[in-house]
């Protein structure tokens, strides 16, 4: 199985080129039963990456563009009165998906925002007082533009920490732009990729990963860490338990992609990045900044000193 992922990944990179760390942290966070923000400039990829990862993964797709007119029941769905049935009948919305594309999400206002929030957390959405499950996995991948463009409302801290990895894709190298522009748009070759997964071998591979052991050292590492942002002044409040809960399942699913059935050091040094930057708040600058957290991994000690 570890084999077909590995092969996953290879698929995906055919259409969003030089970017395989992105796309294993991605796909990571599919296997850790997370949620993914991608924040980055308008046509850098990030719907190509959810539209690729959901073809290879066999999952149903729905993409949603978010507006500042969008309303709540314009992504969980409404009751419509039956006058056949003489009652109301419910018309689900594009989150009845098995991977949902939230575009440019931060386009919309926060009321709109929220609605999500009990599909995220609770993989279920209330309606009438009606409660509607949604489809197994259920996979958000939201997008959003960085908030120095005008029309955006910044998402709240309760639903940033309902993401678990947050990733930028950044421009292409060189070398990746070249054969960007040899093959023309990537996204006419989505519906070629080979479709590797199905629902019912993600459920077992959830299960494998669910096994991946900790060593007490290693959760005494992780817990340094955690600390760590707590204690230090350059954050305003650090990393919380479900946060650090959320960077243990990372590096699970990021310890069996490596073919382990043990976690080391270095999976929660790789996965931490995506896991906490949204999370911990730097003093009187707002999210941590990615040098913030390189000296954060040099500063703690992997082993107690």
């Amino acid at each position: 199985m570890r084999d077909t992922i590995a092969a996953a990944v290879r698929e995906v990179s055919r259409v969003l080129l030089g970017k395989d760390e992105q796309i294993k942290l991605a796909l990571t966070c599919l296997l850790a039963d997370g949620h993914l923000l991608i924040e980055d400039l308008p046509g850098m990829g990030k719907t190509t990456l959810a539209h690729a990862l959901a073809k290879v993964a066999g999952l149903q797709y729905q993409r949603v563009q978010f507006t500042s007119d969008m309303l709540p029941a314009d992504i969980i769905g409404v009751s419509v009165f039956d006058s056949a049935a003489q009652g109301f009948t419910f018309h689900p919305g594009p989150v009845f998906a098995q991977v949902l594309l939230a575009d440019e999400i931060n386009r919309t206002t926060p009321k709109t925002q929220s609605a999500l929030l009990e599909a995220m957390e609770e993989q279920q959405v209330t309606v009438d007082s009606t409660t509607h499950a949604l489809p197994e996995p259920f996979f958000v991948i939201a997008t959003q533009n960085p908030q120095s463009q005008m029309g955006t409302f910044p998402l709240p801290e309760s639903q940033l920490d309902r993401f678990l990895m947050r990733l930028s894709l950044g421009y292409p190298d060189a070398a990746a732009e070249r054969e960007l522009f040899k093959g023309g748009d990537s996204r006419r070759h989505i519906a070629d990729l080979q479709t590797l997964l199905t629902p019912d071998s993600l459920r077992d591979i959830k299960s494998q990963i669910s096994a991946v052991t900790t060593s007490d050292s290693l959760i005494a590492y992780l817990q340094r860490l955690v600390h760590a942002t707590r204690q230090d002044n350059r954050f305003s409040h650090g990393l919380s338990p479900r946060g650090a809960l959320a960077l243990l399942h990372a590096a699970k699913a990021w310890a069996y992609m490596q073919g382990r059935d043990f976690v080391i050091p270095e999976d929660l040094q790789q996965v931490l990045p995506s896991v906490v930057t949204h999370r911990v708040v730097a003093a009187g600058v707002g999210s941590a900044g990615d040098t913030l957290i390189d000296e954060l991994l040099q500063s703690v000690p992997v082993l107690p000193s």
